[in-house]
């Protein structure tokens, strides 16, 4: 990105009915904050944004609150395209794919002539669906990342991105990550310093320790619909403070071990040893947000990991958190003072 710009570098937020509003005001808030901290150096305004939907007006979010939009695609799409598109996310995707076809349509129209193409949360579906990420990398919101990667195969979705950037496409996970990726924005333009400055005054993290994963809703949502499957799983969630091994799954099942370790990839998505790893990972997320008081070690033991090490080497490598930050970020009242 051109750090000389001449003028402020135009952002485009694009809106349409239902967009999330956090993701829309979060950003803006970004580069406005921004503005304030450049004239406070003696520097011009950085950035200048524009509201932009398929139509001018009041524009209804998800939310009490509506955007006015003051221009349309088609004029964004016949002038000069600036520097930065952002297409906010919605809750709804699907109707909005459904209802939407030429918001698609126009992101692939679009997308060669931007120098920097953003979609929000769920908005890189319609990157998605206009073809601009075949082949890319790519972030979404935790909850449908899995959606996005069957319905976009050649797309690789990182569903513990809090954003991804690939060449001069970038997509981010749900809401709040939106604000991170508009100060990866601000630190591309203007500068780690400057970007450090507007996330103490949002009051957030520069770099974000960890990823979404650690956000993200409970195993059961990973159940499988295979009846015995489904048995051993919850078999596992009821022994996890034992040594559980291939062997044993298995005789649950009543099964070899080769065709039991099969029959449970393809029905659950993930091997027998992922599962039972994944189990104890959140079994022990639930009680650092419930049991303050619990040490470390008893955690571990009650999850079926041999050690506070053991249980401190899990949450870094799934999480990119340690599990006293986990606690204090996520445990009940009080949660700051046990350790």
């Amino acid at each position: 990105m051109d750090h000389h710009h001449p003028g402020p570098h135009r952002v485009d937020l694009v809106i349409y009915p239902g967009f999330k509003a956090l993701e829309a005001v979060g950003p803006m808030s970004v580069f406005d904050y921004a503005n304030v901290h450049l004239r406070q150096h003696g520097r011009p305004d950085g950035y200048t944004v524009r509201v932009v939907a398929a139509r001018r007006g009041a524009v209804p979010s998800d939310t009490l609150m509506a955007l006015d939009a003051t221009h349309t695609l088609a004029e964004l799409e016949a002038g000069d395209t600036g520097c930065t598109v952002v297409l906010v996310g919605a809750r709804n995707i699907e109707q909005v794919l459904a209802s939407s076809l030429e918001l698609v349509n126009w992101a692939a129209r679009v997308a060669p002539k931007v120098p920097r193409m953003i979609a929000l949360c769920s908005g890189s579906f319609v990157f998605a669906a206009a073809g601009l990420l075949d082949g890319r990398r790519a972030a979404t919101h935790w909850s449908v990342a899995a959606a996005l990667q069957q319905r976009h195969p050649r797309v690789a979705v990182d569903a513990d991105a809090i954003y991804v950037r690939d060449g001069h496409l970038w997509t981010s996970a749900g809401v709040t990550a939106g604000i991170d990726l508009a100060l990866a924005v601000v630190e591309e333009d203007f500068g780690h310093a400057l970007a450090l400055e507007v996330a103490r005054d949002l009051v957030v993290y520069l770099k974000r320790p960890g990823g979404q994963s650690q956000f993200s809703v409970p195993l059961a949502t990973q159940s499988t619909a295979h009846g015995g499957m489904r048995a051993v799983q919850q078999w596992v969630l009821a022994h996890l403070d034992e040594r559980l091994n291939l062997a044993q799954m298995a005789a649950q099942a009543a099964m070899s071990e080769r065709h039991f370790r099969r029959v449970f990839q393809q029905e659950t998505g993930q091997s027998p040893s992922a599962f039972v790893e994944s189990a104890r990972l959140e079994a022990a997320k639930q009680l650092l947000e419930s049991e303050v008081g619990l040490p470390l070690k008893t955690v571990a033991a009650r999850v079926g990991l041999g050690s506070e090490q053991a249980l401190r080497q899990l949450f870094v490598r799934r999480l990119g958190i340690a599990p006293q930050a986990y606690r204090e970020r996520f445990g009940g009242k009080g949660a700051g003072t046990a350790h």
